[in-house]
This record gives C-alpha cells, sequence and structure tokens, in this order.
C-alpha cells in the first residue's frame, strides 16, 4: 500500500493497546489515518496512543453497552464522525470443555463476540447516515477449524465470523463494507498466556513452521480500510495464518 491509503480517515481500533490491535493502529497512523485506541487497561491505551502517533485513547470495557455507546460518540463528536472500526479487543484462555468453569465460557463469548456486537451496534449506525464506513472484526482460523481446551474461544471466534457476514448483508448497500481477519497463531501478550506444550504442538503443523507477529497481520487491515483496494470486499474473512487453514 502507498502512504497515505487512509488520509483523511477517522478509526477507532479496540484492543488497541497492544498486539495486533496495536500493530493495526500503528499502520493505520502510518497510511494518515487519525486513530484512537480503546482498551480496557487505560495506562497502556495511553501508552499505545503515545507510540504509535494516535491522535486520541479511551478506556473502554467492550462489554459494557453504556461505555460502548459514550465513547463511540465521543469519539465521532471530536473528530466528525467514525470511518474505521476495528474489533481487535479479545481475551483468550485454555481449559477442556467439559472441565470448563462456566463463567470462563460467559466471559470468553463477551469480550469476543459480544465486544463485538456492542461496538458494530453503536459505530455502524453513524457510518451508514454517512454513506461510507469500513469494519475490520478480527476473529480467528480456531473460529473455522476449532481447536483442543479452546471451545470457548473458537465458538466466538466462528460467531464472530457469521456476525461479520450477516452485519455485511444488512450495510453494503448503505456503503459500509465488514470484513474479518482470521489469523492463526500469532506472537502476542495474549498467546503468551498459552501452555509450551500447546503452542510447540501448534508451531508444528503449521506449513510455514512459525507463528505471525502483529505487523504481518496489520497489512491486512490496511487493505481492508483503503480505497479503492478494500472496495469489493463485504462480509470477507481473509486468514494470514501461516497456511493453518486453507479455505
Amino acid at each position: 500500500m502507498s502512504a497515505g491509503a487512509l488520509d483523511g480517515r477517522t478509526a477507532l481500533v479496540t484492543g488497541g493497546a497492544s498486539g495486533i490491535g496495536r500493530a493495526i493502529a500503528q499502520a493505520y497512523v502510518r497510511e494518515g489515518a487519525r486513530v484512537v485506541i480503546a482498551d480496557r487497561d487505560a495506562p497502556r491505551a495511553a501508552d499505545a496512543a503515545a507510540g504509535t502517533g494516535a491522535a486520541g485513547h479511551a478506556a473502554l470495557d467492550v462489554t459494557d453497552p453504556a461505555a460502548v455507546e459514550a465513547v463511540s460518540a465521543a469519539v465521532a463528536r471530536e473528530h466528525g464522525g467514525i470511518d474505521i472500526l476495528v474489533n481487535a479487543a479479545g481475551i483468550l484462555t485454555e481449559a477442556p470443555l467439559t472441565e470448563m468453569d462456566p463463567r470462563l465460557w460467559s466471559e470468553t463469548l463477551a469480550v469476543d463476540l459480544t465486544g463485538v456486537f456492542l461496538c458494530c451496534r453503536y459505530v455502524v449506525p453513524g457510518m451508514a447516515e454517512r454513506g461510507w464506513g469500513r469494519v475490520i472484526n478480527i476473529a480467528s482460523q480456531l473460529g473455522i477449524k476449532g481447536g483442543r481446551s479452546l471451545s470457548h474461544y473458537a465458538a466466538a471466534k466462528a460467531g464472530v465470523i457469521g456476525l461479520t457476514k450477516s452485519l455485511a448483508l444488512e450495510v453494503a448497500e448503505r456503503g459500509v463494507l465488514v470484513n474479518a481477519i482470521a489469523p492463526g497463531p500469532v506472537d502476542t501478550p495474549m498467546v503468551a498466556g498459552i501452555t509450551a506444550e500447546w503452542k510447540a504442538a501448534k508451531q508444528a503443523e503449521l506449513p510455514l513452521g512459525r507463528f505471525g507477529r502483529p505487523e504481518e497481520v496489520a497489512p491486512t487491515a490496511v487493505l481492508l480500510a483503503s480505497d479503492p483496494g478494500g472496495n469489493l470486499y463485504v462480509g470477507q474473512t481473509l486468514g494470514p495464518n501461516s497456511g493453518d487453514v486453507m479455505p
């Protein structure tokens, strides 16, 4: 992508304090976008904004409808609207389904799926009203293929893919393009909490032979947000996944 692919656009990136979200925020800033980083860890969001050159930051719990509505409204008011929404907030834990605490299931679905719904619910209407918008939802290849001891995470990410397709059908004719990115395993703080045994077994399965890096996922998010580069992507799930899934 050439420099300035996102000139004049305002992007809200949830989960932007670290990992894939931060890498996307950094890439968007390089491409000329005004970026607001939202994360439930307020100090890290502030640090990420300073480190990436983002235009602003906000503390945000994506599971709280009132907070999502308030933050999205504040960002839109300050910057004249939100053109690009990146839903990168997420959590990842590990537990066999037959031993899983129901609270762990509920927490994962709340952050990884309901959080995406809420952000779309309160941001997309403004995009549709203005006749232009891009939504990029961070899913996972596990939402396509499943994963041992990750049924809660895989279910949430499969839901994100289904939500993406459904919302795309609702709003594409109003100029809002909704797509997903389903990365494979990526070296991020979120993945750091998974056992070494799981990570070693997963790496051995990958045709590329290694996990990805956040900066290798970010260009896909730039493509989907850009004009004309992203103009024909509607309800798609793109897979920078080291060959883990080949649709």
